[in-house]
């Protein structure tokens, strides 16, 4: 990894600089990174953030589960929720979510995603706090429509600060131990749902109290974040001017840039006609389809057996457990052998067969069903994969920032869609709900063989039509601010 000092710029337009090329310029007699020990810095770094990055994730969606908890908690009944009131809430959640990836776009642009992140944590957690106070629907809509605005930065703001660190090949297994934090959310959650519902004799239902409690500890984790996770690599100040300097020419291969503040627009129309992130974004939809599903109604679900609240909520763990191992098995294994398209499909088998499962087997098969709830969580774990993909495959500050928000608006649809599967005069099969999770799944698989195809595509093309890729050529690019498109020496990874 170490080696000959690489140009540092190719004609990049003045304002549109990264900052890495003013600090490279400004550091050009430190040491080359031949001289520092990359997989001791990677270390480093990953004790660094890692923890942070973590939390975030697992607290984010540990916020979005505690409602599909709060269902087998009387949350219901204590605010008089009827009809589709409980589905609405879930939904509005992700229509504001969704709605807040725009401005986001331009958020990312100009703050620090670290400090974005932090802050937005902190606010997140008030608001889930806040819903410990709903007297009624409209209440508590308002305080969900709050979480969904606030927690909307997370998956931009960890991909845009794990690709600042590492290099594509490094950033599938730290997009898997920060997204593993779901599958802990989903086992965490199901014990303190269980616990809470054991507090009586409180001047407060258990619900609010989890509401209350959580919300307290994410805000605490939101400072943490702020001020411990550095706004970009050039500015850590637990790492020496060496070091600094070999993670930059070290993640410099990426050809994607780390930081700055420039708004170009021409990088988000070319964003927007770039058939890659629809793809991605439909892909995500379709996943997050079933993910929607997962988050609001796998309690409800299962306490369609007739089990009570809290063991319904213990009932849900081995769900997490699933998610975990998925999880780590494709993080780790697009690190060995890369094929992300062959892992997504691969999860989606066991999300097709637990979808087959929930659709096809009576209600009185309780073992069955269970295991088919169970299953479909496997297809959390090709959400990592696609993130990681995004910011592999886009390049141009601008246009990785416009591609997360784009990916994880894109979630945020799915999971307006999942809940509304399940409408009240389907109770309690919910057949239809089940049978969208079923299809969603194996559409996703055919277009992940599609965006493989694709990339495979552009990269034959631009062999015939550049040429093979020239190293020296590719060491002039790597801090030009070019995009994928523009970027003769960027070739796709698949």
């Amino acid at each position: 990894m170490g080696g000959t000092q690489p140009e540092v710029v190719a004609h990049p337009v003045a304002d549109q600089v990264d900052d890495a090329v003013i600090y490279l310029k400004g550091h050009a007699n430190v040491a080359p990174d031949s001289q520092v020990n990359l997989r001791a810095l990677r270390r480093k770094i990953d004790r660094r953030l890692m923890p942070c990055m973590f939390c975030c994730y697992v607290l984010q969606f540990l916020d979005k589960v505690m409602l599909n908890y709060a269902a087998v908690m009387g949350i219901k009944k204590d605010l008089g929720l009827v009809g589709n009131d409980f589905t609405n809430v879930a939904t509005w959640f992700f229509i504001a979510y969704l709605i807040t990836e725009v401005p986001n776009v331009y958020c990312l642009q100009k703050a620090p995603p670290a400090k974005w992140l932090g802050g937005n944590v902190f606010l997140w957690g008030v608001a889930a706090a806040a819903s410990a106070g709903a007297q009624g629907y409209p209440t508590l809509l308002v305080a969900r429509i709050f979480l969904g605005i606030f927690e909307a930065t997370v998956g931009p703001s960890l991909m845009l600060i794990s690709s600042q660190y590492y290099t594509r090949s490094e950033q599938a297994p730290r997009f898997t131990i920060w997204y593993m934090g779901l599958g802990i959310a989903q086992i965490i959650g199901g014990i303190i749902s269980f616990g809470f519902q054991h507090v009586h004799h409180a001047s407060l239902e258990g619900w609010r109290i989890m509401f209350l409690v959580l919300g307290l500890v994410t805000a605490f984790i939101g400072v943490l974040t702020f001020f411990f996770i550095p706004d970009t690599p050039m500015k850590a100040p637990w790492l020496s001017e060496n070091e600094k300097v070999a993670l930059l020419q070290h993640v410099s291969e990426n050809q994607t840039g780390v930081w700055s503040t420039a708004l170009n627009l021409k990088q988000i129309w070319e964003a927007i006609a770039d058939i890659q992130l629809w793809l991605l974004t439909v892909t995500t939809i379709l996943i997050s389809v079933s993910s929607g599903v997962v988050t609001t109604y796998s309690s409800t679900l299962i306490a369609g057996f007739g089990f009570s609240g809290p063991i319904s909520a213990l009932l849900n763990t081995p769900s997490g457990v699933i998610g975990i191992f998925f999880t780590l098995l494709v993080g780790f294994g697009i690190r060995k052998t890369s094929n992300r398209w062959a892992w997504i499909v691969l999860c989606t088998i066991p999300g097709i067969i637990g979808g087959g499962l929930l659709s096809f087997l009576p209600q009185s098969n309780k073992a069955g069903v269970l295991i088919g709830i169970y299953l479909v969580n496997a297809i959390v774990a090709t959400l990592p994969i696609i993130y990681q993909w995004t910011m592999a495959n886009c390049a141009g500050h601008t246009k990785r920032a416009f591609a997360s928000a784009l990916v994880a608006g894109s979630f945020s649809v799915g999971n307006i869609i999942g809940p509304q599967t399940f409408q009240t005069h389907d109770a309690p099969g919910y057949q239809p709900a089940k049978i969208a999770v079923l299809a969603t799944q194996a559409a996703a698989a055919v277009l992940s063989v599609m965006l493989l195809l694709y990339y495979k595509w552009q990269n034959s093309y631009r062999d015939q039509t550049k040429g093979r890729v020239d190293e020296s050529r590719a060491n002039e690019t790597r801090w030009a601010g070019l995009t994928d498109k523009q970027n003769p020496s960027f070739r796709y990874v698949y």
